[in-house]
């Protein structure tokens, strides 16, 4: 059995980080569903932008779009959709299958919109209400800013996957706004079944303290113990009387996701992070990469622990890095702020991109005509 399938078979789902036409009209996702147990898909500004950059696959619908009048965000938002209401549609049988917990795609509000509440709101809204699929994700970052736009936008059903999380503390920020957006609708007489996720970036961390730490301290261990804290507070939060309260009205979780997960060190094994964080009732998204050498060499070893031994022995951990001068608390913002900044400039090039091609391609049309 292949190594995907028993992730799979343990509860976890195993989505695939990437999004690009040629995806999709190869037939490689379909694939990938088929062959590799993949039960939903991310996307983000910087793989969109490298998929744009990188191929002439979008080179026909820039084109016609030009000329049709669109530009910018605009444009980008209409390729963004036909391939993700696409990927969206093979999903659907596993959404349908699994009672909508599982088989979905994610689409990001601009990045631009981070501290910007209402806007990231209102764009939430319009992009989910443009998709017309009940399995699209809109991704609504974590910073302080999206927090209430989480909020806001459960309450006005908009499936939420929460994105730029890097602590126990930014996840229970999280959870805490889905919950509060699910009472809303509790107490409006409304549905409580609207989907979340909350994603938790792994690797970021152990490339942040490379270079400020030695020996052991370098082997990739932050990374790890921050997403098993965090699965403990998952976890905890699942069996608090809150939480059964709200899904016996029929709430569902929102599942934790692993993101980030592709390793970065040249010296770890290139499936470090999915076989350490093989856990239940979670999500791991994953590179293509990462997923095409975990399907080939991969393992699925012990299950990721939540007992109190387990949590103390998580805790030793990050205090060694404590007192090698690493504060988890200052990091994690860190690593938020650096990560929001880099998917903005992700942003600007993705749009600089269309605007160079849309040129081109309009000025040099096929044929020379």
């Amino acid at each position: 059995m292949k190594a995907t399938k028993q992730l799979h078979d343990l509860g976890q789902s195993l989505w695939l980080d990437n999004i690009t036409r040629e995806l999709l009209t190869s037939g490689t996702l379909a694939r990938y569903i088929g062959e590799l147990s993949v039960t939903g898909l991310t996307s983000n500004p910087t793989i969109f932008d490298h998929a744009i950059q990188n191929g002439d696959f979008y080179d026909d619908a820039i084109r016609q779009k030009t000329l049709a009048g669109k530009s910018g965000e605009e444009l980008f938002f209409e390729l963004a959709l036909e391939d993700l209401t696409r990927a969206a549609d093979l999903f659907r049988p596993v959404h349908n299958a699994t009672g909508g917990v599982d088989g979905w795609v994610s689409l990001e509000v601009s990045p631009l919109l981070a501290d910007d509440t209402a806007g990231t709101i209102k764009a939430a809204v319009q992009l989910h209400k443009r998709a017309q699929r009940h399995n699209l994700f809109i991704k609504i970052p974590g910073t302080p800013a999206g927090i209430p736009a989480i909020e806001e936008a459960i309450f006005a059903g908009v499936p939420v996957n929460v994105t730029l999380l890097f602590s126990r503390e930014h996840y229970l920020a999280a959870a805490e706004a889905y919950m509060r957006g699910i009472e809303r609708r509790i107490a409006a007489g409304l549905d409580p079944n609207i989907g979340s996720v909350a994603s938790i970036f792994i690797s970021r961390w152990d490339v942040a303290v490379k270079d400020k730490v030695q020996g052991e301290f370098r082997n990739n261990r932050l990374g790890i113990a921050i997403a098993m804290r965090t699965y403990k507070a998952y976890r905890d939060l699942l069996a608090t009387k809150r939480w059964h309260k709200l899904a016996a009205a029929g709430a569902r979780p929102q599942r934790l996701l692993w993101a980030s997960t592709g390793s970065k060190d040249p010296a770890a094994s290139d499936t470090l992070y999915v076989e350490a964080l093989a856990a239940p009732d979670t999500i791991n998204t994953i590179p293509e990469q990462t997923l095409l050498a975990f399907a080939a060499h991969g393992k699925v070893k012990d299950v990721l622990p939540v007992g109190e031994d387990n949590a103390e022995t998580v805790e030793a951990v990050i205090a060694e890095f404590t007192r090698e001068g690493i504060n988890d608390e200052a990091l994690a913002a860190d690593l938020q702020r650096e990560g929001t900044e880099s998917f903005a400039k992700s942003w600007n090039d993705l749009i600089a991109c269309i605007a160079s091609k849309s040129a081109a391609l309009t000025q040099n049309p096929p044929g020379g005509k």
